[in-house]
């Protein structure tokens, strides 16, 4: 253990180095069982007497902070309530004024819901682990002994190389693997984007009702956000505003309505941006799973004049754990975005990067697809069919064919009425998210997601029907 202590003088050595480790063993910088360094392994380090770390040591276990076993050395004694830290002196410096603003990120690991319908989680509990482990274990052992340097910002190549081929082949994006930067999630590669293209006062648009956390990042950098409406055809590209300098989109399941944008409207997105002089950015972040209707092509597949810039996620159809994303780029923003990603974080995880190739290459990631999306499926009908049932003049749910959630609106359905109710069912043990949370228009509409990801098929009517004992 490299234990910091400071001796600023000749005078009261060992005054000052009791005081020391017994505030280190109060407020639980040392804590129970912890070994400490030998009497002689201390006194070289502070070239000092061991016969006063000898009395101390001793000193601290005569006061039962310290305890010694035979053959194996001193120890932190158990049974000690650590003491609150004595707080840092004040400072005189404070984030700038756009961090007050930003709500911090939700800690999702902090509970588990009995009923669980919170969006954007898979399940786990369903994931290869043992093929996984198999490739990771692979490429651990590959780095140890092997090449265990760093690589480029912009990714393991082979990684880069099976992400093109499977968005090539599943949503028709026109790619090269030299047009793929992998990310540590797709925010931060909607974080990249923002560095690389907006400046502060830029204006940025985004769907509204829409994902909180984009515009939160372009907010961080100073953006101003503007919502524009969406209808049952995605969003108005005519109630954009003059002078936007970016859009972003969630086009194959609108997020959080869940509908997906018309042919129609997509074209007339492309267009605008051509005519604007204006970017978008295409988050397609559960597009794999679809239960009916004929898909369409992604945006960045119809874009002729390169001005999409596709995000996607191995998150949802694999484990958000991993963290891995990608980003998809015209070829003029290719080195402006892997400098950003270097200042970033230099590059993501190479061996998870590496293992998830693999598991690419192997087939596994599409097996694993098309077991899910049976299971999603499944989840998807049977939140129909017990709202339908048990709720019919109380939720209204909306059309959606895909994704891992679905929405549902109240009987009155402007305000944000939802809120209260979503605190009363999570007493109940019911995690279901507010809609009206998801809106920047002071009139929202009222009603709630069902993310079906984190909850089996044999929980969900029992959730729904205590979720309607609170409405």
């Amino acid at each position: 253990m490299d234990l910091h202590l400071t001796l600023d003088s000749s005078r009261q050595i060992s005054g000052s180095l009791y005081r020391q480790l017994r505030d280190a063993i109060l407020d639980g910088r040392l804590r129970a069982h912890q070994a400490m360094p030998s009497t002689r392994e201390l006194a070289t380090r502070l070239e000092i007497s061991r016969n006063t770390v000898m009395l101390v040591y001793e000193r601290l276990r005569g006061e039962g902070f310290l305890e010694t076993r035979r053959g194996a050395g001193t120890f932190v004694r158990s049974g000690i309530r650590p003491h609150a830290r004595v707080p840092v002196a004040r400072s005189p410096l404070r984030p700038r004024a756009v961090w007050d603003a930003l709500s911090e990120g939700p800690n999702l690991a902090a509970s588990t819901p009995a009923f669980d319908f919170r969006t954007g989680i898979p399940d786990a509990s369903r994931f290869p682990y043992a093929a996984w482990r198999a490739r990771v274990t692979r490429q651990l052992y590959y780095r140890a002994v092997g090449n265990g340097g760093h690589i480029g910002a912009a990714g393991h190549d082979g990684l880069r190389a099976a992400i093109a081929r499977h968005v090539a082949v599943s949503r028709a994006v026109r790619v090269a693997p030299d047009d793929v930067l992998i990310t540590n999630g797709s925010q931060q590669a909607i974080d990249l984007i923002a560095r690389v293209l907006l400046a502060p006062g830029d204006l940025v648009a985004v769907e509204d009702p829409g994902y909180p956390l984009p515009r939160a990042a372009f907010r961080a950098h100073g953006c101003r956000v503007v919502g524009v409406p969406v209808d049952s055809e995605g969003l108005v590209v005519d109630a954009i505003p003059s002078r936007v300098r970016l859009v972003y989109v969630t086009p194959s399941h609108q997020y959080p309505l869940g509908m997906a944008m018309s042919m129609a409207r997509r074209q007339a997105l492309l267009a605008w941006a051509r005519r604007a002089d204006a970017a978008i950015i295409e988050d397609d972040y559960d597009s794999e799973f679809r239960y009916g209707g004929r898909p369409l092509d992604s945006l960045q597949g119809l874009d002729g004049s390169g001005r999409v810039l596709y995000v996607g996620s191995l998150s949802k159809v694999m484990l958000p754990t991993l963290r891995l994303g990608f980003l998809v780029a015209p070829p003029p923003l290719h080195a402006a975005l892997c400098k950003a990603k270097f200042l970033t974080d230099w590059h993501t995880a190479v061996p998870m990067q590496a293992a998830a190739a693999q598991f690419i290459d192997d087939g596994l990631l599409a097996q694993h697809v098309r077991r899910m999306r049976r299971v999603y499926a499944e989840r998807h009908q049977r939140i129909l069919q017990v709202i339908r049932r048990e709720l019919p003049k109380k939720l209204t749910p909306l059309p959606s064919v895909g994704g891992l959630h679905l929405a549902a609106l109240l009987p009155h359905p402007r305000g944000r009425a939802d809120l209260a109710i979503a605190e009363r069912a999570r007493a109940a043990g019911v995690f279901v998210p507010a809609l009206s949370y998801h809106y920047l228009s002071p009139r929202p509409r009222s009603g709630f997601l069902f993310g079906y990801g984190a909850i089996s098929v044999s929980r969900v009517e029992e959730g729904l029907r205590l979720l309607a004992r609170c409405l």
